[in-house]
């Protein structure tokens, strides 16, 4: 019996609960809260006709709900308030809720402390979901059983009664859900920080905590997984307080995971273990052979190197990334909507060892698009933008050409809704060429995700013919 969630049940259940935005991570956790004889408020700025989808999953159960757009104005009198993810802990009405005597917590604060479970997770830039992906599949293969969740799969805290001792769970978590969490994994990874989401954080520092916090709190028996080549991440293995072990595609770390004449090798100080050819795993590009190295970094102490390379050489990617949607007359086309900054595209288009057709934009996120120049006039043949970004991205191409006195040539195309955009991209094509949606933005000016965009574009392109 898990001791710690039955105190946390009878602690809770005697408590005004409220529960912050009624979507997709939060309704498993009103339904168990529920579940559990909890008194819960559900909060959001949507009005009811916007939810109906939310009101007919929860509409037989004792909820009570607090709508519109000053919603927060309505905390007064809480006991415990589950914040969702990507809302900010240091809103006025939080804190002043706070002061008041509210508990401010969320389902992932109060999943990792009660979980009894062996928790790995995944935080970075880029590379999370397909690290986090990686580590739950050689795991599962292994034989263990495991849950999967945080960013990915299902909010855990519904199904935390029937985690397991010797169950292993795996997490990728963001820099929002980071922000307040106190408790740190048992094995923490952090693929790679570059500048991101700076239009919810106040500034890359604070950013950067956030991630720390994925560690910062770890005892001398945990472990941490850091990318050595990634100048931010190589500086916190001097605040680890349990076992540092790097992973590096570009240095000869002392031990750690190697890449060492096109293998995939874990080095310890008296032996060098080879887990898999580069040239043997599915998924494309440099930045996934960097995701494996990460996701051995974190297991190889659980499983046998066999049970590593099985998955690199039969796993196929995670949907949204580089993901090959169909090939219509020659030309391929590939889904990479998770690329909501310039690092993401970056890595994508250096898959490709031929210039491709680009379809990028979207909202603005407040990050700098500079870095984005060089790769699309080494990559790209014709540039198709849309979105909010779309000057940032042109204006990055134009100073790299005219920085450099590059003789390359980009066709830029300006398109104003996704329909136009596919159809364009198809007409600039021709047999063998690759045309790949990778926006470098955040999706929120015309879809609900990145998921959703990229779900438009896959639809639009089965439609052609």
């Amino acid at each position: 019996m898990n001791n710690k969630l039955e105190q946390f049940k009878n602690s809770i259940r005697n408590k005004r609960v409220a529960v912050l935005g009624i979507g997709i991570s939060n309704i498993p956790l009103i339904k168990y809260l529920v579940k559990s004889g909890v008194n819960v408020t559900a909060f959001d700025k949507n009005t009811s006709e916007n939810l109906s989808d939310a009101f007919s999953e929860l509409n037989e159960l004792p909820v009570r709900y607090s709508l519109g757009s000053d919603y927060l104005e309505k905390l007064e009198g809480f006991d415990v308030i589950f914040r969702t993810p990507g809302m900010r802990p240091d809103l006025p009405q939080l804190l002043n809720a706070v002061e008041k005597g509210a508990e401010l917590t969320s389902e992932m604060e109060v999943f990792i402390s009660l979980c009894p479970a062996q928790i790995f997770a995944v935080t970075g830039s880029d590379g999370k979901t397909t690290t986090t992906t990686l580590i739950y599949k050689i795991l599962t293969e292994e034989g263990y059983n495991c849950w999967l969740g945080g960013n990915i799969g299902t909010p855990l805290l519904s199904k935390i009664d029937k985690v397991k001792e010797t169950d292993k769970v795996v997490l990728e978590l963001s820099s929002f859900q980071l922000m307040t969490i106190g408790n740190c994994p048992s094995v923490s990874v952090i693929t790679n920080i570059s500048p991101n989401h700076l239009d919810v954080h106040k500034s890359l520092n604070e950013y950067i905590d956030a991630k720390k916090n994925i560690f910062i709190n770890q005892t001398e028996n945990d472990k941490l997984i850091l990318n050595y080549d990634n100048d931010i991440t190589r500086g916190f293995g001097s605040e680890a307080k349990g076992k540092c072990v790097y992973f590096s595609r570009l240095n000869k770390v002392d031990t750690g995971v190697i890449f060492k004449e096109n293998k995939i090798v874990v080095k310890n100080e008296n032996e060098e273990i080879e887990i898999v050819d580069a040239e043997s795993i599915i998924i494309p590009g440099v930045h996934n052979i960097e995701n494996y190295m990460a996701a051995a970094a974190a297991t190889i102490d659980y499983v046998k190197p066999e049970t590593i390379k099985k998955i690199a050489v039969s796993f196929n990617g995670v949907e949204h990334r580089i993901e090959l949607v169909r090939e219509l007359n020659g030309i391929k086309f590939y889904n990479s909507s998770i690329d909501s900054s310039p690092s993401r595209t970056i890595a994508a288009l250096s898959t490709f060892k031929n210039k491709v057709i680009l379809i990028s934009g979207g909202k603005d996120k407040g990050i700098p698009y500079d870095s984005i120049g060089q790769i699309i006039a080494e990559k790209v043949k014709c540039l198709l933008l849309i979105g909010a970004t779309a000057p940032k991205i042109e204006e990055a191409l134009c100073n790299y050409i005219n920085q450099t006195d590059s003789e390359c040539e980009v066709k830029i195309i300006h398109c104003n809704t996704y329909e136009e955009v596919v159809s364009r991209a198809y007409e600039e094509a021709a047999p063998g060429d690759c045309i790949i949606l990778s926006p470098a933005s955040t999706s929120f000016d015309m879809f609900k995700n990145f998921e959703h965009r990229g779900n438009t574009f896959k639809e639009l392109v089965n439609k052609l013919k």
